[in-house]
């Protein structure tokens, strides 16, 4: 069962931008594209930690802003000679507000 929860409205986040929600396992960066698409991933990156959501958003990559690892936003796998990943959450729009399926999180809290 999918648990939707209403995080915000699509235009509160610039487009190749991203913001953060905070929840019981860390920070989640929400990024928009140009395209006017979302999507969640953790904000650390898999490398040193740094902040996905202060990187740049290039189509639906980001590059950490410490060492420019590049991250897909729809696998959170890291393109090119980097390994790595992060989790990535399902989010949708619904009338212009973005929602984020919060199962996952349920789901990392009990294991």
């Amino acid at each position: 069962m999918t648990d939707w929860t209403d995080i915000g409205a699509l235009e509160d986040i610039p487009e190749r931008g991203a913001r953060i929600i905070k929840t019981h396992i860390g920070c989640i960066a929400i990024f928009r594209t140009a395209e006017n698409e979302v999507f969640a991933i953790d904000d650390a990156c898999p490398h040193k930690g740094g902040p996905l959501s202060e990187g740049i958003v290039h189509g639906r990559s980001v590059t950490c802003p410490l060492h420019n690892m590049v991250l897909r936003l729809d696998t959170g796998l890291a393109q090119g000679a980097d390994s790595g990943a992060v989790n990535t959450y399902a989010t949708r729009i619904d009338g212009g507000r973005i929602l984020l399926d919060t199962t996952q999180l349920r789901r990392e809290r009990v294991a």
